[in-house]
C-alpha cells in the first residue's frame, strides 16, 4: 500500500493532528485512522436520466465499504448529457467532459492520498473519464455502472432516445404525423438509466466488464432494479479485498484486457466511440494500442447480438439472455478471448466464466448461436485513403451495401447539414461531408446523431453516405464514417473537398478516397488557410490548444 493519508497520520502522530482534527469533523473516530480510505467518485446529477439514480448506488457502496472495513469518502464529479446537448453548441463540451472527469477524479484521489477508488457513472463520458483517471493513478479501483434505462413503449414497439431523433426525420419526410412525433417523444425515455440500446454508455460498460474492471453481469442491469444497488454494494467489498491484496489497474488493464474489450464490442455491435475511448485509456495506462488493432480483431470476431441501433433489442433484453458473460464465454470457447487475463476480483476471466454455458439459451434470440451470427465479421471498420491518412471509423452493420461513390455535399457545420436534410435537399447517391467538427476544429468533436437520424427517418439510410471529422452517437447507423483524421482544422484532406467532388466510401476495401488528382489537391492545399479559433478563452479554448488527433484518442496530455 502506498504511503497514503492514513499511514502518514498513523506514523507521524501528533505532527499530523490537524489532519486528524479535520477528519474527525467528517465522521472519523479513533479506530478509523487505521482503516483504508476509499474514495467514492459519484457522478450523480439531475441533469440527465443516466445519472439521476447514481446517488442511491453511491450510498449503497458507502455502506458496503464501511461494512468491509474501509472509511469511504464521497465526492462528486460532473456529467454532460449527450442526448440533451445533441445538435446544439453544448455538444462541444461532451468529449471535453471526459477530460474534466478524469482530471477531477485524479485530483481528489491523489490530493487526499486515497487507498482506492470506486467510481460510479452513467452517461457516456463518465466511464472513459473515470477509467483514464484510474489508469493514471494506479491505485486499486472498480467501476460501477449506473445501469441502463428500460425501453419505452408506443404503438406496439420498444423505443429508445434514438427513436425520438429518427421520428424528427420521419416527420420532416411526411412519414409521421405531429401527434405521432409527440407521442414518440413522450414515451421514448420512461425513467432513470443510460440510453437503452448498445449505444456508447452500454458499450463502454460492457467493455469495462470484459476488461475485468467491473463485476460480471453488472454492465447490462437496469438502473431501476434492486440488483443494480446490490451490485454497487458488492463492488465495495470486492474493492476492499483488492486493496488488501494490492490488485492494481496496471495488472488488470493489460494488452490482453484491451483485446478482450475490443472482441466483446465487436460481438455486441457496439459504438464507434469505443475506439476513441479505448485508445485514450490505453495511452493513460501505457499499453500500445492502435487503430490497426481494432481492424485486426474485427476480421476474426462475428457480431452475435441483435441489438439496437441497427438490430431489434435493447440492453435489458441482453441482460435477460445472459448478459456480457454469455457473450464472453462464447468468445472464450472459440479462442477469441484471453482467459488468463486478471479481473478486479483476483480471479482470471476464465475462472469467473467457469459456470457460464458455451452456447446461449434456445429460448431467446438476442444472442445468436455461434453457427448463425448476425454478421460474420465485426462492424467497426477502420478506413484509410487520401481522405483519412491517419484513419477513420465506419460502422457498417445494418447497411445493405457498404460501398458508395457519389458527389460531395459539403457543410461547414452539423447545423447546416441537418437543415439541408430536413429541407429535402439531399438525394440518393450523395455523400455528405461535415467538417471543422473535429477535436480541435469544433472544438470538441461533436456527435452527429441529429443528421444521421434524419437521414434514416427520411428513408435514405442505404443510399446516402456521410463523412465527418466529428463523432457519431452510439445510436447512429448507416453508411457513415467518422473520426476522419487528420481533421479539417489542421489541414487534413477533408478540408480540401469541394462541392461536387466524387468521394468513394468502400468498407469492404477499407477505403475512404477523394477522387481528385494529386496535382489538384496540391494546388488546393497551397491555397488553404487555417480558420481562426472559434473560442479564444475558457475550457473550449484550452481544449482546442491541447487536444491530440482522434487517431490517438483525442487526449489532452499527449505532448506535455
Amino acid at each position: 500500500m502506498r504511503e497514503n493519508l492514513r499511514s502518514q497520520i498513523v506514523t507521524q502522530g501528533v505532527q499530523r493532528s490537524p489532519n486528524r482534527a479535520m477528519l474527525r469533523a467528517v465522521g472519523f473516530g479513533d479506530s478509523d485512522f487505521t482503516k483504508p480510505i476509499v474514495g467514492i467518485a459519484n457522478g450523480y446529477s439531475t441533469i440527465t436520466p443516466c445519472n439521476v439514480g447514481l446517488n442511491i448506488l453511491a450510498q449503497r457502496a458507502e455502506v458496503g465499504a464501511k461494512t468491509a472495513g474501509a472509511m469511504p469518502q464521497m465526492f462528486g464529479t460532473i456529467t454532460i448529457s449527450d442526448g440533451i446537448s445533441m445538435g446544439t453548441e453544448g455538444m462541444k463540451y461532451s468529449l471535453v467532459s471526459r477530460e474534466v472527469i478524469a482530471d477531477s477524479i485524479e485530483t481528489v484521489c491523489n490530493g487526499q492520498s486515497m487507498d482506492g477508488v470506486l467510481a460510479i457513472g452513467g452517461c457516456d463520458k463518465n466511464m472513459p473519464g473515470a477509467m483514464i483517471a484510474i489508469a493514471r493513478m494506479n491505485i486499486p479501483a472498480i467501476f460501477v455502472y449506473g445501469g441502463t434505462i428500460k425501453p419505452g413503449h408506443y404503438a406496439g414497439r420498444d423505443l429508445t432516445v434514438v427513436s425520438s431523433f429518427e421520428a424528427v426525420g420521419q416527420y420532416s419526410a411526411g412519414k409521421l404525423s405531429q401527434d405521432e412525433l409527440l407521442n414518440v417523444e413522450r414515451h421514448a425515455c420512461p425513467g432513470p438509466g443510460s440510453c437503452g440500446g448498445m449505444y456508447t454508455a452500454n458499450t463502454m460498460s460492457s467493455a469495462f466488464e470484459a476488461m475485468g474492471m467491473s463485476l460480471m453481469y453488472s454492465s447490462t442491469m437496469a438502473a431501476e432494479d434492486e440488483e443494480k444497488s446490490d451490485s454497487a454494494e458488492k463492488s465495495a467489498f470486492v474493492l476492499m479485498d483488492a486493496i488488501r491484496k494490492q490488485i492494481l489497474p496496471q495488472q488488470i488493464l493489460t494488452r490482453k484486457a484491451f483485446e478482450n474489450a475490443i472482441s466483446v464490442i465487436m460481438a455486441v455491435g457496439g459504438s464507434t466511440n469505443a475506439v476513441l475511448h479505448l485508445l485514450a485509456i490505453s495511452r493513460a495506462i501505457g499499453v500500445d494500442l492502435t487503430l490497426d488493432d481494432f481492424e485486426a480483431i474485427r476480421g476474426r470476431v462475428p457480431v452475435i447480438c441483435d441489438l439496437k441501433p441497427s438490430g431489434r433489442y435493447v440492453a435489458t433484453d441482453l441482460h435477460k439472455a445472459g448478459g456480457i458473460p454469455q457473450v464472453m464465454k462464447m468468445l472464450l470457447s472459440h479462442g477469441l478471448l484471453h482467459g488468463d487475463a486478471l479481473t478486479i476480483t483476483g480471479q482470471t476471466v476464465a475462472e469467473v466464466l467457469a459456470e457460464v454455458p458455451t452456447e446461449p439459451r434456445p429460448d431467446q434470440d438476442v444472442i445468436r448461436p455461434w453457427s448463425n451470427p448476425m454478421y460474420p465479421q465485426g462492424h467497426l471498420a477502420i478506413l484509410r485513403g487520401n481522405l483519412a491518412t491517419e484513419g477513420a471509423v465506419a460502422k457498417i452493420t445494418g447497411v445493405k451495401n457498404p460501398q458508395i461513390t457519389g458527389p460531395a455535399r459539403v457543410f461547414e457545420s452539423e447545423e447546416d447539414c441537418l437543415q439541408a436534410i430536413l429541407a429535402g435537399q439531399i438525394k440518393a447517391g450523395d455523400v455528405l461531408v461535415i467538417r471543422y467538427e473535429g477535436p480541435k476544429g469544433g472544438p470538441g468533436m461533436r456527435e452527429m446523431l441529429a443528421p444521421t437520424s434524419a437521414i434514416i427517418g427520411a428513408g435514405l439510410g442505404d443510399s446516402v453516405g456521410l463523412i465527418t471529422d466529428g463523432r457519431f452517437s452510439g445510436g447512429t447507423y448507416g453508411m457513415v464514417v467518422g473520426h476522419v483524421a487528420p481533421e479539417a482544422a489542421v489541414g487534413g484532406t477533408i478540408a480540401l473537398v469541394q462541392e461536387g467532388d466524387m468521394i468513394t466510401i468502400d468498407a469492404p476495401a477499407r477505403l475512404l478516397q477523394l477522387n481528385v488528382p494529386d496535382e489538384e489537391l496540391t494546388r488546393r492545399r497551397a491555397a488553404w488557410q487555417p480558420p481562426q479559433p472559434r473560442y479564444t478563452r475558457g475550457v473550449l479554448a484550452k481544449y482546442a490548444k491541447l487536444v491530440s488527433s482522434s487517431s490517438v484518442g483525442a487526449v489532452t496530455d499527449l505532448n506535455l
